[in-house]
């Protein structure tokens, strides 16, 4: 478990707004309200891990968060801007601070690997097509895939091939914030063991703030500076996964401190030793 370090008060972040800030978020689909009331603040520079139940509003959460849902009452703000009254050009600057995977990884089956990289750069800047190459291979190195992983198709790769490429797609633009949604799903745990120590490693040397929804306990205990908790509609808890594991929440109670948490535990501290 990394706890985010105080800021020094030479710290250049200081006094600047933070990447998310979410306040009294009301979501519903027709009569269905799937959040009602929701806060939450994620901090510059921290891995934030987001848990919940089946249905608890974990995807919708993230698909308000980067403009794919509309909430329905309540303000989001990215890095100061607020959402709801950011006209084209405004979306246009926030949507290039962030990055984001999604779960299968959504790459075009129709392009190369390093197509996929480079889309983003063409979409977004007008830099010439040489040093636009240049830069997808350098991400792609970043995600940690061979050179000549840049000619393949999305069907030639294997599924933790397949995250790494999203991944390095997620970064092409030099985002300050970046958005994962179950990056180890799918995966064996030795893949899983070795993408979260990616995630963790390019979060620290490309001062990344994440935002990520994952139902990998490992993965919250490994990488995640803290944990926010949606049950009952709202966030009911944030913290360090030992400040949650003291939550009296029934079902924040029994994922923490079940056998399954108990196990991820124990390895984390095992980890730890060696």
């Amino acid at each position: 478990m990394n706890e985010a370090a105080p800021k020094p008060a030479d710290d250049p972040d200081a006094g600047l707004p933070d990447p998310i800030v979410v306040k009294g978020l009301v979501s519903r689909f027709g009569a269905h309200v799937v959040h009602d009331g929701l806060d939450l603040t994620v901090r510059r520079g921290e891995v934030l891990g987001v848990v919940g139940g089946s249905g608890s509003g974990k995807s919708v959460l993230l698909n308000t968060l980067i403009g794919l849902k509309h909430a329905d009452g309540g303000t989001i703000q990215i890095f100061g801007h607020d959402l709801a009254k950011a006209d084209r050009k405004a979306w246009d600057e926030i949507e290039r601070t962030w990055g984001v995977l999604f779960q299968r990884g959504a790459l075009f089956s129709n392009l190369t690997v390093k197509e996929n990289v480079a889309a983003p750069l063409i979409e977004h800047t007008k830099l010439p097509m040489p040093l636009i190459s240049g830069l997808a291979d350098m991400k792609l190195a970043l995600a940690g895939l061979p050179k000549d992983a840049g000619a393949l198709k999305p069907a030639e790769l294997s599924g933790g091939m397949i995250k790494r490429v999203a991944l390095a797609r997620a970064i092409a633009l030099d985002p300050d914030l970046l958005f994962l949604d179950e990056p180890t799903s799918g995966l064996d745990p030795i893949s899983a063991g070795a993408f979260d120590k990616l995630i963790r490693e390019l979060s620290a040397s490309l001062n990344l703030t994440v935002f990520m929804i994952t139902h990998d306990l490992d993965t919250l205990h490994a990488i995640c500076d803290r944990v926010a908790v949606i049950a009952d509609k709202k966030v009911v808890a944030v913290g360090t996964i030992p400040e949650l594991e003291k939550s009296k929440h029934p079902w924040i109670q029994e994922y923490f401190l079940g056998p399954r948490g108990r196990a991820a535990s124990d390895a984390n501290v095992a980890r730890g030793a060696h």
